[in-house]
């Protein structure tokens, strides 16, 4: 049995993912998009065709998908005029489910979840291609990190981390500059397992 103090909410603010969520962010293209609209801040379809060498009318297609599932919304303030369709990556966390909020398409859920450790699995894989260039000195610029670390934690101290975690990563991205030319896209997956599974 669970105990209750350990099922502290981490992500306090996060959505609850709708069956329109999960099916448009399974589609390995959507997911691309999202991130591509991501690193960039806002964008057109036409400049996320000239990043992913993608037709833009099948980009404005994925786009419509996106936001009509709330994952990325219209930045009429970025639009040059009315006719510019410009999109800007919806603000907060989305949660697939939980207890307290089961989730609504299991088959769908296992889809999604398989999708997104594709992605961190294709991340893994970069971070260690370039690895032995930072560790050598060739490459003096960090691009990735891969950190392990064993504890010996109750739940309810475990799920302490996470909630610091993902409020450090929030305070962090309020405070940066989205128009900053020095500013990259940065990947980070937390993945952490108890000795019971």
């Amino acid at each position: 049995m669970v105990d209750e103090e350990a099922r502290t909410v981490t992500h306090p603010d996060a959505r609850n993912a709708t069956t329109a969520m999960m099916k448009a962010y399974s589609h390995p293209l959507r997911r691309r998009i999202a991130k591509a609209v991501a690193a960039r801040g806002y964008a057109r379809a036409a400049d996320l065709a000239g990043d992913l060498d993608i037709p833009a009318n099948s980009i404005s297609f994925h786009l419509r998908v996106l936001a009509d599932a709330g994952l990325i919304e219209a930045a009429p303030e970025r639009a040059r005029d009315k006719r510019d369709r410009v999109w800007k990556p919806t603000e907060g966390a989305w949660n697939v489910g939980s207890p307290e909020h089961p989730i609504v398409d299991e088959v769908l859920g296992g889809v999604l979840m398989n999708s997104l450790a594709d992605d961190h699995i294709d991340m893994v894989r970069r971070v260690l291609v370039w690895a032995p260039e930072y560790v050598s000195g060739r490459d003096p610029e960090t691009h990735g990190t891969f950190s392990q670390r064993s504890m010996r934690l109750t739940a309810a101290e475990f799920s302490e981390i996470e909630r610091r975690i993902q409020e450090v990563i929030k305070e962090v991205e309020d405070a940066a500059d989205p128009d900053d030319p020095g500013a990259r896209l940065w990947s980070l997956d937390i993945v952490a397992a108890d000795d019971t599974i």
